[in-house]
């Protein structure tokens, strides 16, 4: 039986065939590689931006709590100057919290701890502060009492004497976990590609 040419043309449409689906499978490839390096791209843009960001939030705390204790040392150590220093510094913290999803664009764990772990350090003793100074005007108020008695008065008084103590040792834990945060600066400014400088003056000028 003589083979004729058309009985060929299986193979020209398996090779087709062939050609389609190689298409196929590298037209599929290179989506998910383009994919997978848009998302690279995306995750590491998005840790830039925050570590930025916290970056700022801390620089800013930072010299916000160093006016405070600059203040400290004039007059009243803790009048309005003192106090209206530390509430700033409690708007950067609710700053930080309305944000603290963001933090987790940062891939490096102990960095995300270290910085929760401040913030935390610096906000319980920050509002122990704020309610220190509330209960020292409530008690200032009560000695004004007249015809107090003498014990009531040496009662109050000794109350007084304690808040009093116990805010000033808050106020230097505070000053003391402040000083702890220039390394967190650093390691957020290697991140987003800033040095601690540049982000201390641009908070600074702002």
């Amino acid at each position: 039986m003589a083979i004729k040419p058309e009985d060929f043309d299986f193979l020209s449409n398996f090779s087709t065939l062939w050609s389609v689906i190689l298409g196929a499978l590298l037209a599929t490839m290179g989506g998910l590689v383009g994919g997978q390096l848009e998302w690279f791209f995306e995750s590491r843009r998005r840790e830039r931006d925050a570590a930025l960001f916290f970056a700022e939030v801390l620089s800013t705390l930072k010299i916000i709590l160093d006016l405070a204790v600059n203040s400290r040392k004039v007059g009243d150590p803790y009048g309005p100057v003192t106090v209206r220093f530390l509430h700033s510094a409690r708007r950067e913290i609710d700053l930080y919290e309305r944000n603290r999803e963001t933090l987790y664009a940062i891939r490096d764990g102990d960095l995300r701890a270290r910085i929760h772990t401040i913030i935390l350090r610096l906000s319980m003793p920050l509002d122990n502060l704020f309610d220190a100074t509330s209960a020292i005007e409530t008690v200032s108020a009560q000695l004004k009492t007249p015809n107090l008695p003498a014990a009531d008065r040496e009662e109050l008084e000794a109350r007084l004497q304690k808040i009093r103590e116990n805010r000033d040792r808050g106020f230097d834990f505070l000053t003391e976990t402040a000083n702890q945060m220039k390394p967190l600066v650093n390691s957020l400014g290697g991140l987003s590609g800033r040095d601690h400088e540049s982000i201390e003056r641009a908070v600074r000028s702002s």
